[in-house]
């Protein structure tokens, strides 16, 4: 059966973030999604939040037939790295290749987003070589200049890696922009990291120039969000201690 999964979204734990994770789930029920992977930049903290909610299951099954897979964007010291299907701890600066060896030591996949992405930290093509990643994400909804997207995706072709396209969405209005349509009889966190592993159906479609400029505004009004939000302002304090 085939599940449509954004495997690339951020909620308001990431510090450019500004929904909330039962706004990221809300919006891709809406457009038909089945799931989601919440990648928030550095932290694992909406896994945990979700958790606490009853809309994440430690088990890893769907949740009123909708699924959460866990995950982090880490801020590596060759650029950014998605963990898919696992939680990991405080990598930030951390080597790429570093980074890839504990994300399998936790069941997770390594897959770079946006590479060749210079203007967002995507790993570059001498680092990639290099690296023992599950797949690649080729279709980037917010990416910078189109032709990454194509790069990428001549990369994985030539490597043999399985693909995969996301939306990249930074608030809920962009969720399934693009996604990775998984053909699998378990839907599941462990049958959907199977079945990234083989060969996928790309949904790809680009973020509007709207959701761009959104994004980007939303930058700018972030911190005075968060200050209203008690999650965010206690994960704040600690953060001016030496994180």
């Amino acid at each position: 059966m085939p599940f449509n999964i954004d495997l690339h979204t951020h909620s308001f734990f990431s510090g450019d973030g500004v929904s909330s994770p039962e706004d990221l789930i809300a919006a891709a029920r809406a457009k038909g999604l089945h799931g989601i992977a919440i990648t928030d930049h550095n932290t694992c903290d909406a896994i945990n939040y979700l958790l606490q909610k009853g809309l994440m299951r430690l088990d890893g099954l769907p949740v009123d037939d909708f699924l959460v897979l866990p995950g982090v964007e880490v801020t590596t010291a060759d650029g950014h790295l998605l963990c898919i299907g696992a939680e990991l701890p405080y990598l930030k600066g951390k080597p790429a290749r570093a980074v890839c060896d504990i994300i399998r030591e936790r069941g997770g996949l390594a897959i770079p987003p946006h590479p060749y992405d210079l203007f967002r930290a995507g790993i570059r093509f001498s680092i990639l070589e290099t690296l023992p990643v599950d797949a690649i994400e080729v279709f980037n909804a917010a990416t910078t200049l189109r032709r990454y997207n194509r790069y990428a995706f001549k990369y994985a072709q030539i490597r043999g890696l399985p693909m995969t396209a996301a939306s990249d969405a930074h608030h809920a209005a962009a969720v399934g922009t693009a996604y990775t349509i998984v053909n699998t009889d378990d839907f599941s966190v462990k049958g959907i990291l199977a079945q990234i592993l083989k060969s996928n159906e790309l949904n790809q479609k680009y973020q509007t120039p709207r959701d761009s400029l959104r994004k980007t505004w939303n930058n700018w009004l972030r911190l005075r969000r968060r200050k209203r939000i008690p999650e965010l302002a206690a994960k704040d304090r600690p953060s001016r201690n030496g994180r």
